[in-house]
């Protein structure tokens, strides 16, 4: 059905406005390119992006309101709706559903009475699943506000959303320090966090992407390496009987998937005994 015209925002809150969008277009060549910082300011303001938001947006960048509306729909970080105060996101993807993710999520949802997206009656709280946090090595992991807690379980987790509720301080596993849903929307919007120790606060990545990291430079251990465990084989650091410690790598069968960090292989373009011959112009 036909929608009447979004309300326009109060003088005061317009002005507000105007102000901030002006700063944040003089950080960009193209008025198109502020869009998305546009949209959490206005998202700062409400909560959500209310289709007053879409107009303001669509008025200051010179769009139409179905040109922001497409975006504003596209990225899931911008609500569609009024939210609580804080958006309180389970991890549900592949990773983070083995080690306890979907169990998190379906006690959230008993725990709080509602559904994924759903906000709570005082408004506090919106629940959402989210398909990954980037944050693997420290599965199960839930955001708050797009800040990390790590390695969670359904009764950490329920402390967690008791705590929010309850108005008492709750301190991320790492990352600056917890604020409102619209303060982040702000910090998102490109505006500088001002609290004390905000900034300098921040958080590396596990063990288990360093390793990574580790393999990827050839830095890892001289007896680690990645292979697809098969029966009758060893495992790394566990030599067969009579095999001495410095046998305890073997070499890989033609089976084995090599990581591509690995030492070079053999190939036509590096096996003098397979030339490849000579290289040939593109289109030759």
């Amino acid at each position: 059905m036909p929608q009447l015209p979004a309300t326009p925002y109060p003088a005061e809150v317009r002005a507000r406005l105007d102000a901030d969008a002006k700063e944040v277009l003089a950080r960009y060549p193209g008025s198109r390119s502020a869009l998305l910082p546009l949209l959490h300011l206005v998202q700062s303001e409400e909560g959500y992006v209310s289709r007053t938001g879409i107009a303001f947006c669509a008025e200051t960048l010179d769009l139409t309101t179905a040109e922001v509306t497409a975006v504003s729909t596209f990225y899931s970080m911008y609500r569609r709706r009024p939210s609580g105060d804080y958006q309180v996101g389970v991890c549900t993807n592949t990773l983070c559903a083995v080690m306890g993710g979907d169990a998190i999520f379906d006690t959230l949802k008993e725990h709080l009475g509602v559904g994924n997206n759903e906000t709570t009656e005082d408004g506090k709280v919106t629940l959402e699943h989210i398909e990954c946090n980037a944050a693997c090595d420290f599965a199960p992991v839930v955001m708050v506000n797009w800040e990390f807690f790590d390695n969670q379980t359904p009764e950490s987790a329920t402390q967690l959303v008791d705590d929010l509720i309850a108005g008492r301080t709750v301190e991320p596993t790492r990352g600056a320090p917890l604020c409102s849903y619209k303060d982040t929307a702000r910090i998102l919007a490109g505006f500088p966090d001002e609290r004390p120790g905000a900034v300098e606060a921040t958080g590396g990545a596990g063990p288990a992407s360093l390793i990574g990291l580790k393999l990827a430079k050839g830095e890892a251990l001289p007896k680690a390496r990645v292979v697809s465990p098969r029966a009758g084989q060893p495992q790394d650091g566990q030599p067969q009987d009579g095999q001495a410690d410095d046998a305890q790598v073997h070499d890989p069968s033609p089976t084995e998937r090599l990581s591509s960090h690995d030492a070079p292989q053999q190939t036509s373009a590096s096996d003098p005994e397979h030339p490849a011959g000579p290289a040939a112009e593109e289109g030759e």
